[in-house]
């Protein structure tokens, strides 16, 4: 079954306009519609995450002038990831009655036009109004965010059918990059312009790349597919690997509402240098995410491997990146960057493999190849991965007020141990069937017995 379904795998090809290739050989040469396909998954991987992470220095202050307790402000930072889980879902299921390309740049003008809504909520009367539109505003980005993101993965996948974890890691980098510099390059518009200027900014560039993404960005036609969401999120090892994808989610999005004030209590550094603990993370994600992918791809075997070892060495860093009272380690500065860096390293060894993962399983059950699946993939990676960036800072936040970080980030630690040794002792489980499978045939049992009936 795996061997025929790797040789389905290895068989597709991107879409008719793609360059010739010479028979029983696979060109290394990226075509002009790979290029391009690329180039606007790039763009949108950027722009995205620039927009999400803008909010971070400024917003919360400037939300509780408006008269917004933190609480509330918790909330607005939540609805998007929920809204975000209920959307692609939902546009992962219907991509192709609606069309990635569409989907893909409708997506990316409502984001932009959105951004720069948010950047006149200064204007609305504090009090119930201010805080309503914020929650308006927020989910209507969240839907446009996850229309984008369902279609780019969709279509990156269709345009990269035999190196899909390669070119999702590369573009990764874009990724990282956005939210590394979200931050600084939002307090220093807020700063020196004021609230409106950030999203005015940032809004405006992505519009601009709205109608050059839709002069280069190929086309992609498929018809509906009879294969469902639930028969293949119902599909056990789908499941499993759902649970990786939120386990990994959780886990940085634990992160959000508690590392910078365990940065700022424990190591007394000034507010400025917090952003640069977190380049440890970020970098360290980016700068690996690409080797990582090249080896799932050439190396698919290893995949499951690099889904259970990447959860260990996360459940690993959460231990220590308090450390653990249990431990009886005194936490210094040097060991939680150190720990950052070795958390960016695994959550990339986890999270880059689960896309191709799920596919192959869903090729191994018989599901019909094409967009719709891609589609069905797509949404359902994003919905599970939006859960857990829901769940994480929620249940983050509520241990860390009553533990303490320290419990906190153990705690976490230990939801990604699970799931890694869950993962692991099913895999485990897999290959002994398997193998047992290949030492005694059906077919040997049923001659044994028909000629064991025979002789009797």
């Amino acid at each position: 079954m795996d061997s025929r379904a790797a040789e389905g795998a290895r068989s597709r090809r991107p879409s008719d306009d793609s360059m010739p290739e010479a028979p029983g050989t696979e060109s290394r040469r990226l075509t002009r519609e790979q290029l391009f396909t690329m180039a606007a998954t790039a763009s949108i991987n950027f722009s995205s995450m620039i927009c999400y992470s803008v909010l971070g220095p400024f917003f919360p202050s400037e939300a509780e002038k408006k008269g917004a307790s933190n609480s509330v402000v918790g909330l607005i930072f939540g609805c998007f990831a929920l809204v975000n889980f209920l959307s692609s879902l939902v546009l992962g299921n219907y991509l192709t009655h609606i069309g990635a390309k569409f989907m893909f740049v409708a997506g990316m003008f409502v984001s932009g036009c959105v951004t720069i809504l948010f950047g006149m909520l200064d204007k609305v009367p504090s009090g119930p109004m201010f805080i309503g539109l914020c929650f308006l505003v927020r989910a209507m980005d969240a839907v446009g965010f996850a229309a984008a993101m369902t279609a780019s993965s969709s279509i990156l996948t269709k345009a990269f059918p035999n190196n899909v974890a390669t070119v999702l890691g590369s573009l990764e980098i874009f990724t990282g990059l956005g939210l590394v510099l979200g931050p600084p390059l939002g307090g220093f518009l807020y700063q020196s312009f004021g609230y409106e200027i950030p999203f005015i900014t940032l809004g405006c560039i992505v519009l601009t790349l709205v109608p050059l993404n839709m002069c280069i960005l190929p086309k992609y036609d498929s018809v509906p597919s009879k294969d469902s969401f639930w028969k293949l999120v119902l599909l056990p090892k789908v499941l499993l690997l759902c649970l990786t994808i939120f386990s990994l989610s959780a886990c940085l999005g634990f992160l959000d509402p508690t590392m910078s004030l365990f940065i700022l209590k424990q190591f007394k550094l000034p507010a400025g240098y917090v952003g640069l603990v977190f380049l440890g993370l970020a970098l360290s994600y980016s700068l690996t995410s690409p080797l990582l992918g090249f080896l799932s791809d050439k190396l698919p075997h290893l995949r499951k491997w690099l889904l259970v070892i990447g959860s260990l060495m996360t459940a690993v860093s959460f231990f220590m990146l308090g450390p653990a009272p249990v431990l009886h380690i005194e936490s210094q500065l040097w060991m939680f960057v150190l720990m950052l860096v070795l958390l960016g390293f695994s959550i990339g060894m986890s999270a880059i493999p689960v896309f191709p993962e799920i596919l192959h399983c869903a090729y191994e059950n018989g599901f019909e190849e094409g967009l719709s699946l891609l589609g069905l993939v797509s949404g359902l990676f994003n919905a599970t991965w939006s859960l857990g960036a829901f769940t994480g800072p929620t249940l983050g936040g509520f241990l860390t007020e009553k533990l303490g970080f320290e419990w906190a980030s153990a705690i976490q630690g230990g939801w990604a141990l699970l799931t890694g040794l869950v993962t692991g002792v099913f895999y485990v489980t897999e290959a002994t069937r398997r193998s047992s499978s290949l030492r005694n045939p059906p077919g040997n049992n049923e001659e044994r017995s028909h000629l064991m009936g025979s002789e009797t």
